[in-house]
């Protein structure tokens, strides 16, 4: 689920033009047939789009660990009748984290700019989204993430895109109550990654799979909504799994909805009705002092899945990009004990409402 998410301190770009802006006339998110590749690519005419890679990766002589690439493109709606080249059409933000063997905290990045002059900006008949040096994109022979930090690098690649999950109905993902509540969801699980991470000047070979979700909406999140619960897996016979609430603020689900594609390649769908949803463990940030529910147990078609984190402080502070701070992390997934799976889980509005 990612951006419409966030919110965004696009007024700082803004200023100079705010007297000469018209409200936007932003399209509305209405059942379609998504056509690929032409849908990996950017949807510049939406509020919010972002481009959503999470994993686990493996190199020799560390734990398995997480990492965490996101892209998104906003369009503010101002100043877009101005000619100017300066005018903040569109802000491209871009964060990135790993979830480091020995750190016990997120290593976190992150950058933001206005779209414009080759340097900044996301193409629209191809999957590829760029700031500066930092780039998302896929080519002929696959995908390349490319992510330099002070803390640490990444540089991966991974194989031409796998199958497309659709989300919700044909990729129509209703997120509350009200058919305007919605997006554009497309996931690509399971999909294999070669490369390196560099970690305070240490380089390291790494493989792993990773989650692609990509989600485009002209809408804000649902006025009675705080925040909401988010979690991805790759399961280890091949399938894949993502499940969503939207919560109310006094903690009360909202809504629900998931996908379930199965090995053998069967999808099951689900809404409100479908999902339990229960935390078994709470963490406490001692930055913020915000509590989060970083170990949970979920109820869906007969079966009983419990997240756990590889960390507890997965807490991630976006507040200098999108204002938000939120936690995601990197997750094991287990049933009856046994681990069936491994993805990432996303909390969000725990310590304040989240503001769109």
């Amino acid at each position: 689920m990612h951006l419409s998410r966030r919110r965004l301190l696009a007024a700082a770009f803004a200023l100079p033009w705010l007297q000469s802006a018209r409200a936007a006339a932003y399209p509305p998110v209405v059942p379609r047939r998504l056509v690929f590749p032409r849908d990996h690519a950017a949807h510049p005419e939406y509020r919010t789009e972002w481009w959503y890679l999470t994993g686990w990766l493996s190199a020799p002589g560390v734990p398995d660990f997480g990492f965490q690439v996101t892209f998104f493109q906003v369009r503010p709606g101002i100043a877009e009748d101005n000619p100017s080249a300066f005018s903040p059409r569109h802000i491209v933000i871009a964060h990135a984290a790993l979830a480091w063997p020995g750190e016990h905290r997120l290593l976190h990045d992150s950058r933001a700019a206005r779209a414009g002059f080759g340097l900044v900006g996301a193409e629209t008949d191809r999957l590829s989204i760029f700031l500066d040096h930092w780039r998302m994109e896929v080519r002929n022979d696959g995908l390349h993430v490319r992510v330099d930090s002070r803390d640490f690098a990444l540089l991966l690649d991974g194989a031409p895109p796998p199958p497309v999950l659709l989300q919700g109905k044909d990729g129509w993902s209703q997120k509350a109550p009200g058919k305007e509540h919605a997006s554009y969801y497309v996931s690509m699980p399971q999909w294999p990654l070669r490369g390196t991470v560099t970690v305070k000047g240490q380089r390291f070979e790494v493989s792993g799979r990773a989650w692609f979700d990509h989600e485009w909406s002209s809408e804000l999140m649902h006025p009675e909504a705080a925040g909401w619960d988010w979690a991805g897996v790759n399961l280890n016979d091949g399938g894949a799994l993502m499940l969503f609430r939207m919560r109310r603020q006094d903690g009360s689900a909202l809504w629900f909805g998931g996908t379930w594609r199965k090995a053998s390649g069967e999808t099951l769908r689900f809404g409100p009705g479908d999902i339990v949803w229960e935390t078994l463990r709470e963490w406490t940030s001692p930055r913020t002092g915000w509590r989060y529910p970083v170990e949970v147990r979920i109820r869906v078609a007969g079966r009983e899945l419990q997240l756990k984190p590889l960390m507890d402080d997965q807490e991630l502070d976006s507040r200098r990009s999108t204002g938000a701070v939120y936690w995601e992390g990197a997750v094991t997934a287990f049933e009856a004990g046994q681990r069936i799976g491994r993805g990432y889980l996303e909390l969000t509005g725990y310590g304040e409402r989240l503001n769109i």
